[in-house]
């Protein structure tokens, strides 16, 4: 029985150090809401501002030693999905991008732009098919367990996604709708 209530004490602990306590918000982004314009790809037939979104985190974990943004649509008609931005290699100090910051490179020293669907890197805004119906849009920043990702501006968002996922501490998401 000693043994037993042990495990399940450590079990418990471990589970509640592992619950998310991240939060990530948006001045330009509502969740659960369309997307604005702003934010909207400029090119495929979209006529957006291109520019990247507002994002500020907080509550990250003991042990962050960097941060990395990725933006995804998992609704896109690819079998994959659509990777619209990879940012990562943002120091443990950073705790906001400013509106524009992944369009016009503004990004802290260090931080590197991954490339996206589109085949560049740096922000690419929503833009689904037309007809396609809404399509999801999630932003989420992780706090991660290394200083640096071993990865350049030419790493493929699936590269990215793989070592940031391999070295996650905690993670928060915003959700947010565009349809054509």
């Amino acid at each position: 029985m000693r043994i037993m209530t042990t495990l399940v004490a450590l079990s418990f602990i471990g589970s509640t150090a592992a619950q998310a306590e991240m939060k990530l918000t948006s001045k330009d982004l509502t969740p659960g809401k369309p997307m604005a314009d702003a934010q909207v790809f400029k090119g495929f037939g979209c006529d957006g501002g291109n520019v990247s979104p507002n994002l500020s985190w907080s509550g990250a974990p003991a042990g962050t030693k960097s941060f990395a943004i990725m933006a995804y649509d998992p609704d896109a008609p690819t079998g994959s999905g659509w990777w619209h931005w990879t940012v990562f290699n943002l120091p443990s100090t950073a705790s906001e991008l400013p509106t524009g910051a992944g369009s016009d490179g503004e990004l802290p020293e260090g931080a590197v732009q991954g490339r996206t669907d589109f085949g560049m890197s740096g922000y690419g805004g929503a833009c689904p098919p037309v007809g396609h119906g809404p399509h999801r849009y999630q932003f989420t920043v992780y706090a991660l367990s290394l200083d640096k990702l071993p990865l350049d501006e030419k790493a493929p968002a699936a590269m990215v996604g793989f070592f940031v996922r391999a070295n996650t501490l905690d993670q928060a998401s915003i959700e947010v709708t565009y349809q054509r």
